[in-house]
């Protein structure tokens, strides 16, 4: 659910929402639970991350990402959750690494807002 977001930037995610993957929290909750291999990457900006974020996941801020991922995640292979406060940067940065070359890559829709709700572990 879009929170005062502008028009513009909202047209842009749904725009692009039906050439990406994207997933459920509960779909993230149950790949963790089973200890899946995959990374777990925040989108958010720093200070988002360092008041909270899911456990076991790195940081590359949705203003970096493309510029930084071939050092942290090299594999275009590699299995790569998304995810933001509530699933619009993520849907963003999985469009735009996907046209990096990256193959599997998927937006948590909700975000962490969502996932707060739900009321699933964080750690700061």
């Amino acid at each position: 659910m879009a929170r005062n977001h502008a028009p513009r930037f909202l047209k842009i995610v749904d725009d692009i929402r039906p050439q990406i993957n994207e997933c459920t929290i509960e779909d993230v909750r149950k790949r963790l639970d089973a200890g899946e291999d995959f990374t777990l990457v925040d989108v958010r900006e720093e200070s988002e991350f360092s008041a909270s974020h899911i456990p076991d996941a790195i940081h590359l801020g949705k203003g970096v990402i493309e510029r930084d991922i071939e050092k942290t995640i090299p594999e275009i292979d590699t299995p790569i959750v998304l995810y933001c406060g509530g699933g619009f940067r993520s849907a963003l940065a999985a469009y735009n690494l996907q046209q990096m070359g990256y193959r599997n890559v998927i937006s948590m829709d909700g975000g962490i807002r969502k996932w707060r709700e739900a009321g699933y572990e964080l750690e700061s």
